[in-house]
């Protein structure tokens, strides 16, 4: 079984201030006269009022439910994954610094892929880890992190954590279920599988018995910033069992999802067609865009993202595109790190469909 740090073994820490809603339901009742939080209460936000209207103003005057129930009742009710093994946070970003800091003490090794998600890399350092990088395994039509590389670099570093995108950010590659279930049959006993799924809405089977498993010594990050289009809010969720995510508590900020957050991803989530009918949508440009640069001779990464990748010949021709569109005031994305440096990302949006949108892109692709 992995190892959790020894400083958050036993009771403590405990959060000092849970809040009013967490100790409401502790009480079983509610508690109308709120005299001691210390919060602006009687603020009367004139200006927030006339700028938004009443009914957002409502959410801002206290602290946030600390636990997000609202939240995590309906994920469970809508996807089936236990109440207990959910746990709601401010972005998929905040939940991978929020697991370093439940499971790796500084001066550990986690273990991660050179270009990938690159927040993981960032936050890794931060808590004082030592990062160690493999190569992407590439090849015609694949571009993906490297299953039995990430587990030979576990053993050979003794690694505290091992971290996967799936769907992976840049590439759009997916590793099926057996593959990521024998990733984590790989890897140390007393190492953790830190899973991002933040595209998992996007892949084709999303809806699966696997999706909704809290896998021993793995702990998965879901987000509601891209199928939900929350990004702005912050808001995502992590999936383990209740024992991790008990620790994880012990080390997370109280109210680290704001309340107006919480009341507009609870509105969104009791409206799901919204967000499956946005998902097909994606899918659709997704496809279109692929075809139109295919049709193109370009490259075009497999993906089951909200993306396309396109690998160019060479890293100084992206690099030349890229800054020529985003002088033209158009920006896609191309990753920092050097091994990625001849990847170009674009989203599935529809702007990115309009003729002539890409059009520097499109004449270098032709002129190659």
């Amino acid at each position: 079984m992995p190892r959790y740090p020894d400083h958050l073994l036993g009771d403590g820490p405990t959060n000092p201030f849970p809040g009013v809603r967490v100790l409401e339901r502790r009480l079983g009742r509610e508690i109308p006269h709120q005299l001691g939080s210390n919060e602006g209460l009687d603020m009367p936000h004139r200006a927030l009022r006339a700028h938004f209207g009443d009914a957002m103003v409502e959410h801002v005057y206290s602290y946030g439910d600390a636990e997000a129930l609202g939240i995590r009742r309906r994920l469970a009710d809508q996807q089936g994954i236990p109440l207990e093994t959910l746990l709601v946070d401010a972005g998929a970003d905040s939940l991978i610094a929020l697991t370093l800091r439940a499971v790796a003490e500084p001066g550990l090794t986690v273990v991660g892929t050179a270009g990938t998600y690159p927040t993981f890399g960032y936050f890794a350092r931060g808590q004082g880890c030592r990062l160690v990088e493999v190569p992407y395994d590439e090849g015609p039509g694949r571009l993906a992190p490297d299953l039995e590389a990430l587990a030979r670099a576990a053993h050979a570093h003794d690694a505290r954590l091992v971290y996967l995108a799936n769907p992976d950010n840049p590439s759009g590659h997916l590793h099926d279920d057996d593959a990521v279930r024998g990733l984590r049959a790989e890897l140390p006993d007393d190492c953790w599988l830190l899973l991002d799924e933040a595209y998992h809405d996007f892949r084709d089977d999303a809806d699966t018995p696997f999706a909704r498993e809290a896998l021993p010594g793995v702990i998965r990050l879901r987000t509601l910033s891209k199928a939900h289009g929350l990004a702005g809010l912050r808001v995502g969720y992590a999936i383990a069992e209740p024992q991790t995510l008990a620790v994880m508590m012990k080390v997370r900020i109280h109210y680290a999802v704001s309340t107006l957050s919480q009341a507009a991803a609870e509105v969104v989530l009791d409206h799901p067609a919204e967000s499956r009918a946005h998902v097909a949508a994606v899918l659709e440009r997704r496809a279109r865009l692929a075809a139109h640069f295919r049709a193109l001779g370009a490259d075009v990464l497999p993906s089951a993202t909200n993306f396309i990748g396109l690998r160019l010949p060479d890293a100084e021709l992206a690099g030349r595109v890229h800054g020529e569109l985003l002088d033209a005031g158009r920006l896609i994305a191309r990753p920092a790190d050097p091994a990625l440096g001849h990847v170009l990302r674009i989203t599935a949006v529809e702007d990115a469909l309009v003729p002539g949108r890409l059009a520097i892109l499109e004449k270098a692709l032709k002129t190659r």
